[in-house]
Parts: C-alpha cells; structure tokens; sequence
C-alpha cells in the first residue's frame, strides 16, 4: 500500500501541485531577465508569460470562484487589461520583474493553499468568466492541475532549448547520467529518416 492511499485526497493535491509548481518556477527562476521573456515559439509562448499565466489563473479559480479574491487583486492582470489585450498575461510588461512575478506567484499560492485549507472538496464556487457556472472545489483542483501540468511541459522543452537543462523537478534529476545524447539524437533521427 502507498503513502497516497492513506493520505486525505487534499494533502495528495497539496503534495504533487507543489512539486509542479516548483518545477515550473525552477525553469525560470535562474534565467537572465531576457532569457526568461525571449519568446521561443511563432506564437510568442516565453517562460516568464508562463509563470505570470499560471498565477492569475490559480488567482481567479482559488481564489475569487470561491469568494475569496486574492488580497493584492490590482497586482493581478485586471479585466480591462484581458478586454484590451487577451494575451496580457502571457508576457511581463517593461515595469514587471522575474523576482516579481515569482514573488507574486509565491503569494498566490499561499492564498490558493489557504482556500485548499479552508474548504471541502464539495464546496461550491462560481466561475464568473464560465458564465457564473457552479463548480466544486474537486473540479477546479483537477481543471488547474491539468493546466499546470500542460505548461509545465511546455517549459520543460521551452528551457531544454535555451541551454539544454532537462529534469523533473531540477536540472538531471531524472534522467540518465552521462548518457550520450548527441548518439541517442543522431540513432532516433536515422530511424526516423526510415520512414
């Protein structure tokens, strides 16, 4: 039997959602301040942007569906902003800060744990941006676990190809020391030019 079966259903979220969101700060954390805004993908995707979406994201479904908005609610991207720019929180404007936004984040999540505490599993909220739909606490902790560990992914690839640090929770510390990955590289693409 594992550790998870005797464990509340809370503390098992409260564990892994923490090791994701380390990992995805981690990705960034050490990054100059232009390596972590460079935008990486034809779409402008950036590690910073990620960071600053996944905050206001846990802000609004931990917080405010809940009737708890979050206490620094004008450090948050604010309606006005997303009507003016929808992809407002997907970048850190000239006057915001890495050290910032991890901050920021750091206190969201303080916040959004405090909810996770305070509240039943069962308990009812209200997404205003969904239409005022009716969710429980259960619904929402899946629904931003899934979108955190989407853009966890994605941080992952988008720092391997900054400097080509790789690991799950910090650099190597899941995969294979002194593996020889320009030959691991070179032998996949050889079979792929098969087909």
């Amino acid at each position: 039997m594992s550790d998870d079966t005797r464990e509340n259903p809370k503390a098992i979220w409260q564990r892994y959602y923490r090791d994701r969101r380390e990992a995805l700060i981690g990705k960034v954390a050490d990054l100059s301040e232009r390596e972590a805004r460079l935008p990486r993908t034809p779409t402008g995707t950036n590690l910073l942007g990620m960071v600053k979406h996944v905050l206001n994201v846990e802000a609004i479904y931990l917080g405010a569906t809940f009737g708890r908005p979050f206490p620094g609610r004008d450090e948050l991207v604010s309606d006005d902003a997303y009507d003016a720019d929808p992809q407002v929180d997907w970048y850190a404007t000239e006057d915001e800060t890495l050290a910032g936004i991890i901050g920021l984040y750091r206190r969201v999540i303080a916040h959004a744990e405090e909810t996770v505490e305070l509240l039943d599993l069962d308990a009812i909220g209200h997404v205003a941006h969904w239409g005022g739909r009716e969710v429980t606490l259960h619904q929402i902790l899946v629904h931003n676990f899934n979108d955190l560990c989407q853009h966890g992914g994605q941080a992952d690839i988008l720092r391997e190809s900054i400097d080509g640090a790789v690991g799950w929770r910090s650099t190597g510390d899941n995969v294979p020391d002194g593996y020889d990955w320009p030959a691991y590289v070179a032998r996949l693409t050889a079979l792929a030019d098969r087909f």
